[in-house]
């Protein structure tokens, strides 16, 4: 039997059940359709760090795939058009799990069905639905760590082995994946991208090899440190699905295994795959998580609107060294060290006293890795309104912080290279220095570096004061 395999967010050839079923059966049309968010109202659409990755890992796909077929419009039109033209008996799918995603899938897998087509969709991106793990009462988690502890006593699956033929089906009608506009034009602001990523498949592969095999030892204390190498860097290649969470969790198993004495190591890094799981949990049982604080009490927080302070932080203007390092890095690279984002948002919302959407949107369209679930998830956890939140009163000090995971300097000196030269001591508050110190590093406050936008004691305590607003929002509704 024909099987039409619709991809999404799943662009490998291993452990892809949907491909893998496929392939046993018959021949197989594999299929990408790019969707216009204007024409889908889809309110959250892919940033253009993620489009570029698209690209990249859509040409790896092809080379390993030729028979794909990339197209781009409307899915709910096109699958069942494109099922109908190809006479194929089947169509498939992994699926996905943000809103917008589940009610397409629900009305397209109708459309098909009511055409005699058999439809099935299959667990690819997560390595437990978001309906399979509940609390003792049967419902929805709203704490990780019992969440990660039911998670763990779970089975995983070992994962699927690349289907060992594929026969494809021929479609004339497909794009040139250029013709999708993906990459950024005039200028181009991915320029030198190439050098630091390897989207696709294969570079997945290798990143995770090298993680495991030089990085892991030390991670779980290690991966708090901007400075260092301690960190997978493997959230781009999720986000598209160019390696599974399967993968991942049975090579760090295996790694463990066979060098014991990176238990701990590897079960912190397994943890961190678990809030990620954790975060789609959220998202598939609160759908407004994107758009709506969780905590409805967060709604009476008086937030500012100030467009030049949103202005200075995106560009890493703020005169705090440790986040303006982290906003730098972020728009050179589409990335950004995990502690450093705690860092910038904290000081975003809690500083700046700027609402989570700014920042959610901002990071949508500057990360790689820009997941909606995560991304929604995580503001919120930093901003005190999601599940499981930071308290509302821990209120990062950018100078501290800085001083703790960055104690030499390194990672601010490599972002903010107009303070290289300035002595540690006071590499983290410039504005602290004595003006001899700011001299011998050539560095002129409000000229070469800018003052601080805020003041921290004084940021500090306008933020406690506008969580009263909330604190007294929760009394009435008690």
């Amino acid at each position: 039997m024909s099987t039409l395999v619709w991809f999404r967010q799943d662009l490998r050839t291993v452990d892809n059940p949907a491909l893998f079923e496929a392939a046993k059966n018959g021949p197989v049309l594999p299929v990408f359709i790019h969707e216009d968010p204007h024409q889908t109202g889809e309110l959250h659409p892919l940033g253009g760090a993620s489009k570029w990755w698209l690209h990249h890992s859509l040409s790896a796909l092809k080379q390993t795939l030729p028979g794909l077929v990339i197209l781009k419009g409307d899915a709910r039109f096109l699958v069942p058009q494109i099922a109908r033209q190809a006479e194929v008996s089947n169509v498939c799918w992994n699926r996905c799990y943000e809103p917008h995603a589940i009610e397409r899938d629900t009305e397209i897998k109708a459309l098909l069905r009511a055409d005699g087509f058999n439809v099935e969709s299959f667990k690819a991106s997560l390595l437990h639905e978001p309906w399979e793990l509940t609390n003792k009462t049967g419902g929805s988690f709203k704490v990780y760590s019992p969440f990660w502890k039911t998670a763990q006593q779970q089975d995983v699956k070992a994962p699927l082995p690349a289907p060992e033929k594929i026969e494809f089906i021929e479609y004339p009608d497909g794009e040139r994946l250029d013709s999708l506009g993906l990459l950024p034009q005039n200028p181009n602001w991915a320029d030198g991208w190439d050098d630091l990523w390897s989207p696709g498949e294969r570079g997945a592969k290798q990143r995770l090899e090298a993680f495991l095999h030089a990085d892991l030892k030390g991670y779980g204390t290690l991966r708090n440190r901007p400075d260092l190498p301690n960190v997978s860097r493997l959230s781009p290649h999720l986000h598209f699905g160019d390696i599974s969470p399967r993968q991942i969790w049975f090579e760090t198993q295996k790694t463990m295994n066979q060098e014991p004495d990176l238990g701990n190591d590897g079960q912190k890094f397994l943890s961190e795959i678990a809030w990620r799981e954790f975060s789609y949990h959220l998202l598939y049982h609160f759908p407004e998580l994107p758009k709506s604080n969780w905590r409805p009490t967060f709604d009476a927080y008086p937030w500012r609107e100030a467009p030049e302070d949103l202005e200075r932080w995106q560009k890493g203007q703020t005169g705090y060294p440790i986040v303006d390092a982290g906003m730098r890095e972020l728009w050179q690279t589409g990335y950004m060290h995990n502690r450093v984002r705690m860092i910038v948002a904290s000081f975003l919302v809690k500083h700046l006293r700027l609402h989570w959407h700014h920042g959610e949107a901002w990071f949508r369209d500057t990360l790689l890795d820009a997941d909606l679930a995560n991304n929604s998830a995580s503001w919120q956890w930093v901003a005190g309104s999601g599940a499981d939140a930071a308290p509302y009163f821990r209120i990062f000090n950018p100078i501290t912080q800085g001083q703790k995971f960055d104690p030499e300097g390194a990672y601010v000196r490599r972002w903010v290279p107009e303070l290289r030269d300035l002595e540690t001591a006071y590499l983290f508050e410039p504005f602290n220095a004595p003006e001899a110190a700011l001299e011998r590093a050539g560095v002129v406050l409000g000229v070469s570096y800018p003052l601080p936008i805020v003041e921290h004691a004084a940021a500090r305590q306008a933020a406690l004061a506008g969580y009263e607003a909330v604190k007294l929002a929760g009394q009435n509704a008690a």
